[in-house]
């Protein structure tokens, strides 16, 4: 006996051809089902159809059990905001984060001591910015996380061991897979918006073990060889030469301001300032305080080292660094 399929029942088995995950798949069998017309000569295509439902179930059920036990790298953001570093087997990177944030972590001198992504809060004048040590990348090593993991922090500080004659080499490695992953590294004054990379980071190249024999004009040569628009920092995690430089660098990947609320008749409270983006109003650090301030200010009166001493603005008033707010409602 003929089937007689109806003219819907081609139009939906063609959606099977984009069909990718085990819920899609089981949705177009279903309505498969309810179109083919029920009779003797349709029994074994509806048994079929029932039993690739079973199996798209089984492995539904297979893929949710593997995503529940999978470990998970979503690092929640802290303090004035969030840096990544990235870089290979032995180039430094836990030296360099227990130097920067005085944290007890674990180094040694076999690779891959660091398994997975840990924060740490790194110390700049009266705020703190989160440093993610990760485990090593290369070009030929990078976990499907790690991209997702630079995508959603605010920047990136790049390892480089100067003691590695294919430091260069192995960089640009890690930078080509970013790439691959629409993920732009560019310098701390880039503009970040970008038709063609929809996620730019601004970023710095910590070049570590400055204090290695031949590591002078290793750092040299790297900035000959490596074709990267961040700025280049030499430094090294055991002596310290060029950390208080590489901390202040690392602030300003940021591009946050700090600005301090004051309380009428009191004193600045410049020990916890609110870290604001370059660019927010008088407004945007309102709402920062408590959004009954922005729903209720009228105004606000600043002042700061250019000299402004207790001057009235209003809302659209953009802020600077070490900018004093005192606000009014």
């Amino acid at each position: 006996m003929q089937a007689n399929l109806p003219p819907e029942y081609h139009k939906i088995e063609a959606e099977l051809r984009t069909a990718k995950t085990p819920e899609e798949k089981i949705d177009i069998y279903e309505r498969l089902i309810r179109v083919i017309p029920h009779h003797k000569g349709t029994d074994k295509l509806i048994a079929m159809y029932r039993q690739k439902i079973a199996k798209a179930r089984e492995e539904g059920e297979r893929r949710a059990s593997m995503a529940k036990h999978a470990p998970t790298h979503k690092i929640e953001r802290s303090g004035a905001g969030q840096i990544v570093l990235a870089g290979p087997p032995n180039s430094g990177k836990s030296s360099l984060v227990k130097a920067l944030t005085g944290a007890d972590v674990e180094v040694a001198e076999y690779p891959f001591t660091t398994r997975s992504p840990a924060p740490f809060m790194m110390p700049f004048e009266n705020v703190k910015v989160q440093l993610i040590d990760t485990p090593p990348v290369t070009g030929e090593l990078v976990e499907t996380w790690f991209p997702e993991m630079v995508k959603m922090a605010d920047a990136v500080m790049l390892v480089a061991d100067l003691t590695d004659p294919d430091a260069a080499v192995t960089l640009e490695g890690i930078v080509g897979r970013l790439t691959e992953r629409k993920v732009e590294l560019v310098r701390a004054d880039a503009d970040i918006p970008s038709p063609y990379f929809p996620f730019r980071k601004r970023t710095v190249l910590a070049a570590n073990k400055i204090d290695a024999e031949g590591a002078p004009q290793a750092f040299e040569d790297l900035g000959m060889l490596l074709d990267g628009p961040y700025e280049r920092l030499a430094v090294s995690a055991t002596d310290g030469r060029g950390l208080e430089t590489l901390r202040r660098t690392v602030f300003g990947l940021l591009r946050v301001v700090r600005v301090y609320s004051k309380i009428p008749g009191k004193k600045p409270e410049k020990d916890s300032p609110f870290t604001l983006r370059v660019g927010s109003t008088v407004m945007e650090m309102a709402k920062a305080v408590h959004k009954d301030f922005s729903e209720k200010l009228q105004y606000a009166r600043l002042w700061n080292a250019a000299g402004l001493d207790g001057l009235r603005v209003n809302r659209d008033y953009v802020l600077a660094d070490e900018d004093i707010v005192e606000l009014h409602i």
